[in-house]
């Protein structure tokens, strides 16, 4: 297997007020985030991307069809990268959700869902069944997504336990990993809203 590059993005921030439940709701980009595809571009053509899986949800569809025609990627949606769906909590106020609910949540994120939702479970296995078919294809591939399934491919190409309730990629970030045969990699880290670049260790 030979290794290749795997740049990770979560959307640009969104137009939605600050407490607010939402995962499938198709909420809009806020304005700027045209800058972003900029930044992303140049991180793209670097690393060599041929491919660009995005989510169907418009906060990422939006942005990948300029991100691939700037960077001259092929696009292609995929909708194992849609975010969680959260169900009856979408559009709702975190604060206004029962209590019990989002305990129960914390105690069993894989097998809990929302009122007509998903479970962790269920977006496991989906980024998982997504990622298996990277691995073998060896693409070198910018994948467009939410914070849910970017926290497990994370995982996935840095090598380390996927963790449903670990923290979340800030919208606007990127993470560039390199993923080989032992699936050791290394992680540029670059946060776009801020023009701001660091280096990290996979393993974060």
């Amino acid at each position: 297997m030979r290794s290749f590059p795997v740049l990770l993005v979560r959307h640009a921030p969104v137009q939605v007020a600050q407490g607010i439940c939402y995962g499938r709701q198709d909420v809009a980009l806020s304005p700027g985030w045209e800058s972003i595809v900029s930044g992303l571009s140049v991180l793209a053509k670097g690393a060599v991307c041929q491919v660009l899986y995005s989510s169907p949800a418009q906060r990422c569809w939006q942005m990948a069809q300029r991100l691939a025609q700037s960077a001259g990627m092929e696009l292609r949606v995929d909708h194992r990268l849609a975010e969680l769906n959260f169900g009856k909590w979408e559009g709702v106020r975190w604060q206004d959700i029962d209590r019990t609910l989002l305990d129960e949540w914390a105690q069993n994120p894989a097998g809990f869902a929302p009122p007509e939702g998903e479970s962790g479970q269920d977006l496991y296995q989906r980024i998982q069944s997504f990622w298996h078919e990277l691995r073998q294809r060896e693409e070198n591939v910018c994948v467009l997504s939410h914070g849910g399934p970017l926290r497990l491919l994370s995982a996935f190409a840095g090598g380390y336990q996927p963790q449903l309730l670990a923290p979340s990629m800030p919208q606007g970030f990127a993470r560039l990993f390199m993923v080989g045969e032992k699936n050791e990699c290394v992680s540029t880290e670059t946060d776009f809203s801020k023009h701001h670049k660091k280096e990290e260790p996979c393993q974060v």
